[in-house]
């Protein structure tokens, strides 16, 4: 899911709740203000507007929930018109019955029946009012400034692909963009694609080709952070984390590398933001003493910046400065290749020394805390990487990996992670590979929680770290 569909799907939880709030004040200026004259109003002293707020807050939360639980939120599904506003009619209904029912077992008379009853009909009416505002402004958005579009490249020549083909390129807005249509899954051929277009997704329209090719299509899409569909025949079998959208009246469905998407992937980054921000802040006392003690042993810089690769995209690790500096960015990375004979890993691309030369008093104190790591909580504020994620990986070794290593790069590096508590320098490579796939393929948040609790326990008492 794209950031923009990201961006719209979670505008409609504080809209739905603005128009609620709106529906409900609305209701009450309607009830004391416009029918007054019709008939009088007789409880503006013990409920006026301030208190009767109070109330309908509460009570937003409540329809909220009810929306919620209906599916007004999901983001794996597109839904039309007609069944938003039935939805919202229907949770609205919910909504209103939990009040009833509350409002029956307190036995006590609600002050008016008109604010109960006309709270749920405006509530239906604003709340479907504003989803309409959101689709307009992001149908708008598509089609005018092409924010959010998905470039698209379609694989097929039979009847069900042009089929589609017809349906994406008469609806702009549904933000599909078909950059290429092409009758075979040829990975050259799409790999030029790709090069000169920068591919959103890849749909695969005719499914009757060798399994290889299909296999070899959905490995390239994976590794290139492409998002893959087809549409499937009654002989196919999913995986355990799939999608499906339909287009015109074909059924899609999207494999998927990681079940880290939609509200799960919201909570993720909101959970880094305030890690990030509480990091630093509450650290920074320490990260004052370090920074005087690096700068009183050796010259050079506190921080380095060491490239690394996170999603295939590269961005700056910092890290406070353990080694001596030798390089402009304050790394000593030059000297590696002089001391890569000594590397006592054997069983991949990564390089490990116990006793590294390069290491100062203060790096191998503050390294064997894993207090060198404490500055990458600027990184995970900025959303270069996350609080939990597969370990950082360097360019150098990246050209090393193998297609089944590549898989690491589906998600954001972390500053922790499942192979870090697992055993971190101590796994064989192919180890940390398999314990970090498994977290990318069975990400949950209570995999995240429960990976949090033992980073913390590990570096209390682990002191392996090199």
């Amino acid at each position: 899911m794209k950031k923009a569909d990201l961006f719209f799907n979670v505008l409609r939880l504080p809209m739905d709740f603005a128009m609620l709030l709106l529906a409900g004040v609305f209701t009450y200026l309607m009830r004391t203000e416009l029918l007054s004259s019709i008939r009088p109003v007789l409880f503006e002293f013990n409920l006026p507007l301030v208190r009767y707020f109070y109330i309908v807050l509460a009570v937003s939360f409540i329809f909220l929930g009810a929306y919620a639980i209906s599916g007004l939120y999901s983001m794996k599904t597109r839904i039309g018109r007609g069944e938003e506003f039935s939805k919202i009619l229907v949770a609205s209904s919910a909504g209103v019955m939990v009040i009833i029912v509350y409002i029956f077992l307190k036995q006590e008379l609600f002050n008016s029946r008109f604010l109960v009853l006309g709270a749920w009909f405006i509530a239906v009416l604003f709340v479907s009012i504003g989803r309409q505002i959101i689709r307009f402004i992001q149908i708008y958005s598509v089609s005018k400034y092409n924010f959010g579009t998905h470039k698209l490249l379609l694989i097929g020549g039979d009847t069900v692909a042009n089929a589609i083909y017809d349906e994406i390129s008469n609806d702009i807005s549904s933000g599909y963009r078909i950059v290429g249509h092409i009758p075979s899954p040829e990975i050259s051929q799409i790999s030029k694609i790709n090069n000169q277009e920068d591919l959103d997704e890849v749909i695969l329209a005719d499914p009757n080709y060798p399994a290889e090719k299909i296999t070899s299509l959905v490995d390239y899409c994976h590794e290139n952070h492409i998002i893959f569909k087809f549409v499937p025949n009654i002989y196919q079998t999913l995986t355990s984390n799939f999608d499906i959208d339909i287009i015109d009246q074909y059924p899609m469905i999207e494999l998927k590398r990681t079940p880290l998407d939609g509200w799960g992937k919201v909570i993720k980054r909101l959970i880094d933001i305030m890690t990030g921000i509480f990091g630093l802040i509450i650290l920074s006392p320490v990260f004052g003493i370090i920074a005087f003690a690096i700068k009183w042993e050796t010259a050079g810089p506190v921080f380095v910046r060491l490239k690394r690769v996170s999603k295939n995209k590269g961005f700056s690790l910092y890290k406070f400065r353990g080694m001596i500096a030798t390089d402009p960015d304050g790394s000593s990375d030059s000297l590696k290749e002089i001391l890569r004979q000594y590397n006592e890993r054997k069983d991949g691309p990564l390089f490990k020394m116990s006793q590294d030369p390069r290491l100062t008093k203060v790096g191998r104190f503050i390294r064997k805390y894993r207090l060198d790591e404490l500055p990458q909580f600027w990184n995970i504020l900025k959303g270069e990487m996350s609080l939990i994620g597969p370990r950082p990986h360097q360019p150098d070794e990246i050209s090393q990996y193998e297609k089944t290593h590549k898989k690491v790069l589906a998600i954001k590096a972390g500053a922790t992670g499942l192979a870090q508590i697992s055993g971190s320098s101590d796994l064989s490579f192919n180890e940390e590979v398999s314990i970090d796939s498994f977290y990318i393929e069975n990400w949950s948040l209570a995999l995240d929680i429960k990976i949090i609790f033992k980073t913390m326990t590990k570096m209390i008492k682990d002191r392996s770290a090199v």
